[in-house]
């Protein structure tokens, strides 16, 4: 497997999204995973869509989110200002935007990893991994040693030690992680267009298959530029907020 870049949660935020794949590209990075929320929050869905689906068009797999079904499945549930976001959305999309997003799978298994929005238990439930007993339901639905998953907008690491119990440990941004294969582990790898930690850079992360490690990026983009299209195109002004303080 070659060495792949893991982008999550874009949500229609082309300046973060173009920085991550320019940074990854400059990291070495020889492919593109993308694990969901490809839409919704941000100001160019489309724009995004298309450059998504080029890389999808040369082989980079990609999972469907909470936020690429709510396109068409409005039974999804989402808070107000999600929900207000992707009604906006909607009709900016052409039918080849929404054919490809509702091709996409749950779930993308990749030899000895599993790629997925939310959790590997029942992944249409859209379960946030939020803490060890989540972590520990994603592991106990899978046989692969390595999950990645997005959702929870953090970036946060999970491994099943040999006692069986599950462990969170703590990543510090651009430090590489050995991943190794006498464990199990499941990341989130956190958010391209939403960072919700306090800090503005848009986030990703890059797994290196024959070093068996995982490194968290973080990666600052012109967010000002993206606030200023979520104003002057009438989207919620908290969206921009939002972006603003990485919340």
């Amino acid at each position: 497997m070659p060495k792949i870049a893991l982008l999550s949660d874009t949500h229609s935020n082309l300046e973060a999204l173009e920085a991550c794949l320019a940074h990854a590209t400059r990291q070495g990075a020889e492919a593109f995973a993308f694990l969901g929320d490809l839409v919704g929050y941000g100001p160019d869905p489309a724009a995004t869509l298309d450059r998504i689906m080029a890389l999808a068009g040369t082989g980079a797999p990609v999972v469907r989110g909470n936020h690429d079904q709510a396109l068409w499945d409005d039974a999804v549930p989402l808070n107000p200002m999600a929900r207000q976001a992707i009604l906006w959305t909607r009709p900016r999309l052409t039918p080849a935007h929404q054919a490809f997003l509702q091709s996409l799978p749950l779930t993308r298994r990749l030899e000895n990893v599993l790629l997925v929005h939310a959790s590997a238990d029942r992944p249409g439930d859209w379960t946030y991994l939020a803490g060890e007993a989540e972590a520990a339901a994603s592991l106990a639905a899978t046989d692969a040693t390595w999950t990645f998953a997005g959702h929870v907008h953090h970036q946060l690491l999970y491994y099943q030690a040999s006692d069986q119990r599950t462990h969170a440990f703590s990543p510090t941004p651009g430090v590489a992680i050995p991943l190794s294969e006498r464990r199990r582990w499941v990341a989130t790898v956190g958010s391209v267009g939403q960072p919700r930690d306090g800090n503005t850079a848009a986030a990703y992360a890059l797994f290196d298959d024959r070093s068996r490690t995982l490194t968290f990026c973080r990666v600052p983009y012109d967010w000002g530029r993206t606030i200023y299209k979520i104003y002057s195109q009438g989207l919620p002004p908290a969206l921009a907020h939002r972006l603003s303080e990485g919340r």
